[in-house]
């Protein structure tokens, strides 16, 4: 039975989203907007409440807008405000959790529309829309100027809420996480009197700390982003070509697929410890291996196999050696070997775009949790990842645990340079359940919760920073974390996609959004 389309989107999604105004702030809203409310009686609210990649939320807001021009988001933030309603923005619409399709938001600002890539060369960094999607970030980028950025691998994600996360992907290793190569940001804030205006805070203006707060901060925190500039620390931006990483020529891919029925708790066991132990060797900014991406699709035995997929950059020296190296690597110790596909090679762009995930028209729903991890798992841990994935009586062949190799150049960057302060890590690991039937969500909701307690059962059932965790990924909001029912470990939710930021993050709240306009279930919360 091959891998289903539906295990394998659960895993790679997750494993992996320019208004050309100058200036650094207005001085007063704008009176009018050109973006229309459009209510329940619009042919276009259908479709724009449905965004939403995880069907288990879908929100029914008074209307929506379509944000189109700065202006329309300075009026359409002013007028919810004036009238009291909970605003939620949406971009590539993938959040896992009901962060907008809530009930008790009433008004959506979409981005869809808010898609300009351009060269700004008032602050010498690339002008991106806060509504432009990966794929077309990297093909602009690349096409262009034959740069791009260390993001995800799902084309369809928005670079909104991606950006501010901390969003990472196949190229971090070598290039550190996006936040790495923010610039700055143009947004649209209120403050302490409910006006709203622009702002555009930069690594190096007066408005730092906004910026800061952008660097892995998460989505929906402190107002509504209109553009991302992006220039790579360091850079100077004299010219657009040497101001992001240049993407590399070529790429060799490979694919090892595992048969369940053939696959024990000991070559389990063993292939699991080879992936952990080969990225500890290997985990730093000037390793042969730092150009490596092999995130391990573990989907549920109920697929029938799973499968590690690999691609190195073709033109590193022995790139083909290397890549071969690493495969026997992983089979190393393994009794029934994988089959091994042919290694294939192509372009960058080419490849990367075969090699990631589009947009779907019929999303499924779904539950995610993760983790950061310092070092591989304990032999406990394994263990508990395998009794998951082999049990019989859940029925999820769409449901997967996926690990990410990370860390490499972003464990470069102090923890406290950026708002991201995962900064001593190897990997990500994302527990993804996903189905179709509403009718089942209770069943699969349970399976998840309890595989994950499962893991971190030593630590109340979260990813407690200690030698082996630390903490999780705010992209991947898991609002157990903040239920005391799931999360016994008596380590808030915030310190865990935090560390020790969030203090920090929680002054920047209230200087910028002191009447807490923009939040949601995880968001930082005003000090006090």
């Amino acid at each position: 039975m091959p891998v289903s389309r539906r295990g394998l989107l659960a895993g790679t999604a997750v494993a992996g989203a320019a208004l050309a105004i100058p200036g650094t702030a207005s001085a007063a809203p704008v009176a009018a907007s050109t973006g229309a409310r459009i209510g329940p009686d619009d042919v276009r609210y259908q479709d724009l409440v449905t965004r939403g990649q995880n069907r288990r939320f879908v929100g029914k807001p008074d209307y929506v807008r379509v944000i189109q021009s700065p202006q329309d988001a300075v009026a359409a933030v002013q007028d919810a405000v004036r009238s009291g309603k909970r605003i939620a923005v949406r971009g590539g619409g993938h959040c896992f959790e009901d962060f907008v399709d809530s009930s008790d938001i009433e008004v959506v600002l979409d981005m869809s529309t808010n898609t300009t890539i351009s060269w700004d060369p008032q602050y010498r960094a690339f002008s991106i829309g806060s509504g432009a999607i990966l794929e077309n970030v990297y093909k602009e980028l690349f096409f262009g100027w034959g740069v791009t950025v260390p993001g995800g691998g799902c084309l369809g994600v928005g670079v909104g809420g991606h950006f501010a996360g901390g969003g990472y992907g196949p190229l971090s290793r070598k290039h550190g996480s996006v936040v790495d190569h923010l610039y700055g940001v143009e947004i649209v804030v209120v403050d302490a009197r409910g006006r709203a205006r622009t702002v555009v805070a930069t690594r190096d203006n007066e408005h730092r700390d906004l910026w800061w707060a952008h660097t892995g901060g998460g989505g929906g925190n402190f107002g509504v982003v209109l553009r991302y500039l992006m220039r790579t620390n360091g850079s100077s931006g004299r010219t657009p070509e040497e101001s992001l990483p240049k993407a590399p020529s070529a790429l060799l891919s490979s694919l090892l697929i595992y048969d369940w029925s053939k696959t024990t708790q000991a070559d389990f066991h063993r292939t699991v410890r080879n992936w952990f132990d080969f990225f500890e060797r290997h985990n730093t900014p000037d390793s042969p291996y730092a150009t490596l991406y092999a995130p391990f699709i573990l989907t549920h035995q109920k697929a029938g196999q799973f499968l590690l997929s690999t691609q190195l950059d073709a033109g590193v020296p022995n790139a083909e050696k290397l890549l071969a190296d690493f495969n026997d690597a992983m089979t190393a110790g393994v009794q029934v070997q994988p089959q091994k596909l042919p290694v294939d090679s192509g372009p960058f762009l080419h490849l990367t775009m075969g090699r990631s995930i589009g947009e779907t028209a019929t999303p499924g729903r779904g539950k995610y949790k993760a983790g950061y991890l310092k070092k591989g798992y304990t032999d406990a841990q394994i263990d508990a990842m395998y009794r998951g994935l082999t049990d019989t009586s859940y029925n999820g062949p769409g449901s997967s645990i996926l690990l990410v190799p990370y860390g490499g150049k972003v464990n470069t960057v102090p923890s406290n340079a950026t708002a991201a302060a995962q900064r001593d890590v190897v990997a990500k690991m994302v527990l993804a359940a996903s189905w179709d039937d509403s009718g089942q969500d209770e069943m699969h909701l349970a399976w998840a919760r309890k595989v994950y307690a499962d893991i971190y059962r030593d630590t109340g059932g979260a990813p407690v920073p200690n030698a082996v965790s630390a903490g999780s990924y705010i992209n991947y909001p898991d609002a157990d974390l903040a239920d005391p029912a799931y999360n016994k470990s008596g380590v808030p939710w915030h310190d865990l996609y935090y560390l020790g930021n969030y203090p920090r993050l929680q002054q920047v709240k209230a200087k910028w959004d002191p009447r807490n306009v923009f939040h949601h279930k995880l968001s930082i919360q005003p000090p006090g």
